[in-house]
């Protein structure tokens, strides 16, 4: 998985300076990984009720309103700031529909909604050790069934390690600097995650009882 470019500190400054086209350039460039972000984080009940979109553009415009500020002394890289912002305008909004907090970081039901269907089958059928990659729509369904279900068993930090990686995408130096570790122990826990995946999508039902 290929880590998220920076932006460069000129393409910066100009969108700070309020140049039209530096900001436009910057705000397309982070569009898709926060929506991926904001979508994996909400919470089900609410997501009938406020759309993705909304949350991604209030994200960028509080984004640009601080742009100046951040400029002025970065405390850690843009897209991680930005992922902040998110992280803290969803945790408000959870707060607002009467959402436990631990829903912005853990999916209750099912799939994290910003994770396709594409991407869980990948994963769960690299985890598995049989061939489970078929085209049988029924048996697919099962397998994604029971890597959601095995997902939704980790501790919450390796559940997040593994939502970091596969739905935001972001590669391993960049979920270190987000959850405050080492690269190396950013490594670990994600491969402690998958090992701990693998073993639940392995239990058969009895032994997952």
């Amino acid at each position: 998985m290929e880590p998220s470019v920076e932006p460069s500190p000129e393409l910066l400054r100009n969108a700070a300076d309020g140049q039209a086209e530096a900001l436009n350039a910057l705000l397309d460039g982070v569009r898709d990984p926060i929506r991926r972000m904001i979508r994996a984080r909400m919470d089900r009940r609410m997501a009938g009720r406020v759309d993705a979109s909304d949350i991604v553009q209030d994200v960028l415009m509080e984004a640009t309103r601080r742009l100046p500020d951040y400029i002025r002394g970065p405390a850690m890289p843009f897209r991680l700031w930005l992922r902040q912002i998110a992280q803290d305008r969803m945790i408000d909004l959870h707060r607002r529909h009467r959402a436990q907090r631990r829903d912005v970081t853990r999916e209750q039901t099912g799939a994290p909604a910003g994770w396709d269907d594409a991407s869980s089958l990948d994963l769960a059928a690299r985890l598995v050790d049989s061939e489970l990659t078929p085209a049988a729509h029924a048996i697919r369904q099962e397998l994604q069934r029971r890597f959601y279900s095995a997902l939704d068993e980790l501790r919450e930090d390796d559940r997040e390690v593994v939502v970091m990686r596969h739905v935001e995408q972001m590669g391993n130096n960049e979920v270190a600097e987000a959850l405050g570790l080492t690269p190396a122990a950013a490594g670990m826990r994600y491969l402690r995650a998958l090992r701990r995946l693998k073993e639940v999508l392995g239990e058969t039902p009895s032994q997952a009882e």
